[in-house]
């Protein structure tokens, strides 16, 4: 089974209406297993493959994800698109529950995560100081709009380590650089895509506003499930307006990440390396 786009979110999407699943697959990968089996199907006519992040059942916290794997399975697939969902909280007022923000920048807060698949004699330095494709970006703004649902494009998106959320100071700190949401899980995968030459964007879903804020001790679990249910089922409406919208040609600067990016004399690469990360490599390195 081939995909055109990949759908990062969480297991609910599974169910969203118009998405025939044609086949659960189930892969390995040089990194060890995904994070679950990709649900390959169809969506808006192009062929579409969905991963749970969390596992099905939400099992896997930010800090035990394979991303590495989750990445290299989408690769595996064919996918040249991904788009992630994300449940972030709010560092701005002007950010409000339920609303949407389609992010530009990445800050990483998190530790000791990989975040790449070079190494063990190839070194590869990807331009990332556009970390998303903004080809992708406009889509999902384009997509937000057909919905019905309120976005804000542009904006930073912290990536923190969690699995606890922040102290008052940090979430203090983080508004005084103009951070715009936060979250634990997206800076890795953008990384990874951009290496993978996919073309990555997030949905970041607001489901309430981080600790900073006044109101956030009056804020229940009840009321934070709630967003997330309502959240969820408007993802479901974006991403089938995001598919059909998404070209099937693609000529973008994700598409050719690596032809400059690859810096060890080809001659040293170990073959084991090459044979390791030929889905990636072998067009450059023949």
């Amino acid at each position: 089974m081939k995909a055109e786009i990949g759908i990062i979110g969480g297991s609910g999407l599974y169910s969203m209406p118009g998405f025939t699943i044609e086949e659960e697959v189930k892969l390995e990968t040089p990194w060890g297993a995904p994070s679950d089996a990709y649900m390959a199907g169809e969506l808006s006519g192009r062929k579409v493959a969905f991963l749970a992040r969390h596992g099905r059942g939400h099992r896997l916290s930010p800090s035990e994800l394979n991303f590495r794997a989750n990445i290299w399975g989408m690769k595996m697939l064919g996918v040249e698109w991904i788009v992630s969902l994300s449940a972030v909280g709010s560092l701005k007022q002007e950010h409000k529950p339920l609303e949407f923000v389609i992010p530009d920048q990445f800050f990483d807060r998190t530790r000791g995560r990989i975040s790449t698949f070079f190494g063990e004699g190839l070194v590869a330095h990807v331009s990332f100081a556009d970390p998303v494709s903004h080809e992708l970006m406009d889509i999902l703004v384009e997509a937000c709009k057909k919905a019905g649902v309120t976005a804000k494009k542009g904006g930073t998106y912290l990536c923190m380590e969690g699995p606890a959320f922040s102290t008052k100071a940090e979430s203090n700190v983080y508004r005084s650089w103009g951070m715009d949401v936060i979250g634990m899980t997206n800076l890795q995968e953008a990384k990874l895509a951009r290496e993978a030459e996919i073309d990555y964007a997030t949905i970041a879903m607001v489901t309430d506003y981080d600790c900073w804020h006044p109101d956030h001790d009056a804020v229940t679990v009840k009321e934070i499930i709630q967003n997330l249910m309502q959240n969820a089922e408007s993802a479901c409406k974006v991403v089938k307006e995001a598919v059909a919208l998404i070209p099937k040609e693609r000529d973008t600067k994700a598409a050719h990440a690596l032809s400059h990016a690859l810096i060890t004399d080809r001659k040293t690469v170990p073959e084991e390396t090459r044979q390791k990360l030929a889905l990636l490599v072998s067009k450059y390195l023949g």
